[in-house]
């Protein structure tokens, strides 16, 4: 039954404030696009119509900070390169969700050297790991849905949010990474 159905036939519709924002936000999850070696183009053929990301509201990626509330990193992270994406999730607006995407990025993958980051979660919480070596576009439309079950069963969006920080990670100041 369609909801102009219900509307005529009930008259009203009756939800919380808190479900209504739930349901825009996991509805409306925009991605930083983060492609730094070959994975890269995998995330794009997951925002491409082939795939159809626009089903799930998320096929405007965001190539601005600000903007996206979920970082896709996809890619070898060096060291040089990590202080970098910290600062991209760094700017990123609370709430905030992050997805590794490929091996690289999740354990280093073959790169078994000094210059090389053993994964992001030693400098970004990561709320969904996608294997792979590239993984394959499905397999991030998956970790989308799952972010989208997170933002639904755990996060609770303050009605009014008067300032104070919701991140759980720490600042860049007090990260040690090497």
């Amino acid at each position: 039954m369609g909801l102009d159905k219900v509307i005529e036939k009930q008259g009203f519709i009756t939800t919380s404030i808190e479900a209504i924002l739930k349901w825009a936000q996991k509805n409306s999850v925009w991605p930083m696009p983060l492609g730094i070696s070959c994975c890269g183009i995998e995330m794009m053929a997951f925002a491409s119509s082939r795939f159809d990301v626009a089903r799930f509201g998320s096929e405007v990626f965001r190539m601005t900070p600000r903007q996206s509330d979920l970082l896709l990193v996809a890619g070898t992270v060096t060291y040089k390169m990590a202080w970098v994406v910290r600062k991209i999730y760094d700017q990123m607006p609370d709430p905030k969700w992050v997805v590794s995407m490929g091996v690289c990025a999740s354990t280093g993958g073959m790169f078994r050297s000094y210059s090389v980051v053993q994964g992001i979660d030693k400098f970004l919480p990561v709320d969904a790991y996608i294997s792979g070596c590239p993984p394959r576009p499905e397999a991030v439309i998956k970790a989308l849905m799952t972010i989208q079950e997170k933002i639904k069963k755990q996060h609770k969006p303050d009605i009014f949010n008067f300032g104070k920080d919701i991140s759980k990670t720490p600042k860049q100041e007090n990260i040690d990474i090497f």
